[in-house]
């Protein structure tokens, strides 16, 4: 249960999350103007917080913050412990916006899922991660992924020298089935168009072996520095940076052996891991996203090699984000053919024929949600 000191803080940062202030990004600006916080008081803090959205439905709004924090983390506790003590119906009800069931399946194993605190994973370096594992101790292998790791350890990973030294990388398993997707060459030319801050960049250009260049592009500036900096760190160099806005005007007339779209979407694939979102995204937001996701797959089709792999990932699991955008666009491309994507999402020894389209559960994979699509542009 959360001390006295953890409630004050998590009550603080509460009150000042708006429409303008996500939970993760006010925890970031507290923790800044709070700098004598330290790592364990943090991370007891960002779950108090968390608690709190993850079972915001079941809270009484007459009650204090400090008592509907406190009353959140019993639930949890409550849950944890037994986890059919929450009904199904509840969760379907409660621990989702009601919207949520126009748009998609809700699997009693999904719904519980959301409930439970997330995984903590990490990228090894090609082939390391037995090395990384015994490093750093407390780390459990991943049976779907060669270079993933789940962290069950309390340490501050940031300041590890293994960190330091680009020996990992922290990246969500589901992200790193994304790069697998990709399945990128050493020596080959591919084009991450929505790289953010580098993550899947980063897999890309070590899939490759730091051969070959990755594209990197994204609208913000700022970014694409975060990505320099972690490159460094990695000490990966086959890549290059440009801006991009998703418009016709694209930032090169090369033509490329892949290219992977991981396009800006609602992150409903992203609520165990981050549940205020259940609570600000509308179907308005799915609807808007959808329709830039079809744009940048348009925009980008032409600059594919014959012969080239076309990779669409986002962290939803939404059908307007996912097989409806997929199927349009697929229909509005002959040139293209849907690539079967050979990849284990179960530990089942009853292996599973390759679809060229692919849905990532976060209660199959114990990691974010995550849809995948592939084509190949005609020889």
């Amino acid at each position: 249960m959360p001390d006295q000191t953890t409630l004050n803080h998590a009550a603080r940062i509460i009150g000042s999350i708006s429409a303008d202030r996500r939970a993760d990004v006010a925890l970031r600006f507290y923790f800044e103007a709070h700098r004598y916080i330290g790592a364990r008081e943090k991370r007891e803090i960002s779950h108090a917080v968390f608690l709190y959205f993850r079972w915001l439905s079941w809270l009484d709004e007459k009650s204090s913050l400090q008592k509907r924090i406190e009353h959140a983390a019993i639930l949890h506790e409550r849950f944890l412990a037994n986890p059919k003590s929450v009904k199904v119906e509840a969760l379907a009800a409660l621990a989702v916006p009601k919207w949520l069931a126009s748009e998609m399946d809700l699997p009693p194993d999904y719904l519980r899922q959301l409930q439970r605190d997330p995984s903590l994973w990490l990228r090894a370096r090609p082939g390391t991660s037995a090395v990384l594992g015994r490093s750093l101790f407390a780390c459990e292998f991943s049976q779907l992924v060669p270079d993933a790791l789940r962290f069950t350890g309390k340490q501050d990973l940031f300041k590890t020298e293994q960190f330091k030294l680009g020996e990992f990388e922290i990246q969500d398993l589901a992200s790193q089935f994304v790069g697998l997707a990709c399945a990128p060459k050493p020596g080959e030319t591919w084009w991450d168009t929505c790289a953010g801050e580098g993550g899947k960049t980063l897999h890309l250009a070590d899939l490759m072996a730091n051969k070959g260049t990755v594209w990197a592009t994204d609208r913000h500036s700022g970014r694409l520095e975060t990505l320099k900096r972690r490159a460094g760190r990695a000490k990966l160099f086959n890549y290059r940076t440009a801006l991009w806005d998703g418009s016709a005007s694209l930032p090169t007339k090369t033509k490329f052996d892949g290219i992977l779209v991981d396009a800006p979407c609602s992150g409903v694939g992203t609520w165990q891991r981050n549940p205020h979102a259940r609570w600000t995204t509308t179907p308005e937001d799915v609807s808007e996203l959808a329709a830039t996701q079809l744009s940048l797959l348009n925009q980008v089709a032409g600059s594919l090699k014959p012969g080239g792999r076309l990779i669409y990932s986002v962290c939803t699991l939404t059908r307007s984000e996912t097989t409806a955008v997929a199927n349009t666009f697929g229909a509005a491309h002959p040139e293209l053919e849907p690539l079967p994507l050979p990849l284990a999402t179960s530990s089942s020894t009853q292996p599973t024929a390759p679809s060229s389209q692919l849905f990532l559960w976060p209660h199959e994979i114990n990691a974010n949600g995550m849809f995948i699509a592939a084509w190949t542009r005609k020889k």
